[in-house]
């Protein structure tokens, strides 16, 4: 590789026992590569120079590409001064053992791999295609998604956090789009004296409903809260500190409260039912110049005139409305984003170097099992089989052959 140095053997040999008694003891050496997304039009990166230091501290070997932390504000420099090795070749990172990203792995990439590796990335349910995930399984790879990876508090760590930054972030595109900055209708995002409230939707109750309507009500708007789930509106409401209006998912109250919002955010569970809560009809019906934010659009979304857009063309005009539908609305405040998912998956790299290899992680970790939708080459996610019409087998019976 282009940049690596020849010094690691002689290095070596200069040690104390007592220090290279310590590197065997922390568990198999493994190489770690970090792709750029630039190109996927994602700005967030798994792995902050800090992270990359403790990582080399370990024995692991991480290669870089050139600039794959410039939008998160990381420069290659302060890479290379925590120990990475910066390639300037896509196809060299994906080489190591263990290939970590944000954005989903696309067909052409999966051909530039070696077989029998390690992939943690985003999954992305709705946009995966046959011809990738068979090729996937060809190589015989293990992939481990984001959205299904649990803690030892049965949470979805990844997913929680970049909930709590989409949730927040969602007012301030919000207030935005309501502006005449972007062409709005010229609204104020909150509550002035002697001026009705804007009025915000959400749909859901969960992580990123909680943040959006925090930062909602900060700013004075009326906030209404649907859920299919009382338990999950009575936990929110209590978790706000004061009452809000909150309903179940009746289309009749829906309907109504539509046709007053000045915004509606889709923020369902996630991993939950994609299928959309908002009709065509019920969009029609909604003023014109209000805004949609689809926060569940990676999982298909959650009204029926969605469709995923990105961060260079954010958002498009139907039935009046301006819709926002870009699925990784985190990458906005990357630095942010990747400092948080960074936290999430730097102890659990550690813990697979540890622990001998992902084969062996994977068999100690319930969490990071759950994860996992192709087990050497095998598919194990159900959800993903169904939607493929590919046959998929259960990951604990896996691992008692493998």
């Amino acid at each position: 590789m282009t940049e690596k140095k020849q010094l690691p053997e002689i290095k070596s040999l200069l040690l104390p026992k007592e220090e290279m008694l310590e590197i065997r003891r922390r568990g198999k050496k493994i190489t770690i590569g970090i792709p750029s997304d630039f190109s996927k039009i994602e700005y967030r990166i798994p792995l902050t120079p800090e992270a990359v230091e403790l990582m080399v501290s370990y024995g692991h070997e991480v290669y870089i590409e050139t600039d794959a932390g410039k939008a998160s504000s990381y420069s290659d420099e302060e890479y290379r001064e925590a120990g990475a090795i910066v390639v300037d070749k896509h196809e060299e990172v994906f080489q190591c053992d263990v290939i970590i990203r944000v954005a989903p792995f696309s067909s052409e990439e999966v051909d530039l791999l070696r077989g029998h590796q390690t992939l943690i990335s985003n999954m992305h349910l709705s946009t995966h295609c046959q011809e990738t995930v068979q090729k996937l399984m060809k190589k015989k790879v293990t992939t481990i998604a984001y959205e299904y990876m649990e803690n030892e508090n049965k949470c979805l760590p990844v997913v929680r956090l970049m909930s709590q930054i989409s949730g927040a972030t969602s007012i301030t595109l919000a207030s935005e789009y309501l502006s005449n900055s972007r062409n709005g209708k010229g609204v104020l995002l909150g509550g002035v004296t002697g001026i009705s409230p804007t009025e915000l939707v959400i749909l859901g109750a969960r992580t990123a409903a909680e943040y959006a309507a925090r930062a909602a009500l900060g700013l004075g708007a009326t906030v209404k809260i649907f859920d299919d789930n009382m338990f999950n509106l009575q936990e929110l409401e209590s978790k706000l500190g004061q009452r809000v209006f909150t309903s179940v998912l009746y289309p009749n109250v829906i309907r109504k409260a539509l046709k007053s919002a000045d915004v509606v955010l889709g923020a369902m569970s996630f991993n939950s039912n994609p299928s959309f809560r908002v009709s065509e009809e019920m969009v029609k019906s909604m003023k014109p110049g209000s805004v949609i934010i689809d926060l569940n659009i990676s999982q298909g979304g959650c009204f029926e005139t969605s469709k995923a857009t990105d961060l260079k063309n954010p958002t498009y005009v139907k039935h009046g409305v301006i819709h926002y539908c870009v699925h990784n609305v985190a990458s906005i405040v990357a630095r942010t984003a990747s400092i948080a998912l960074s936290n999430v998956l730097t102890p659990i790299i550690i813990a697979i170097g540890e622990s001998g290899g992902v084969q062996n992680y994977i068999k100690q970790s319930n969490g990071i099992r759950k994860g996992v939708y192709i087990y050497n080459g095998i598919l194990t996610n159900k959800d993903l089989g169904d939607k493929l019409h590919i046959a998929s087998k259960d990951i604990d019976l896996l691992l008692a052959i493998f």
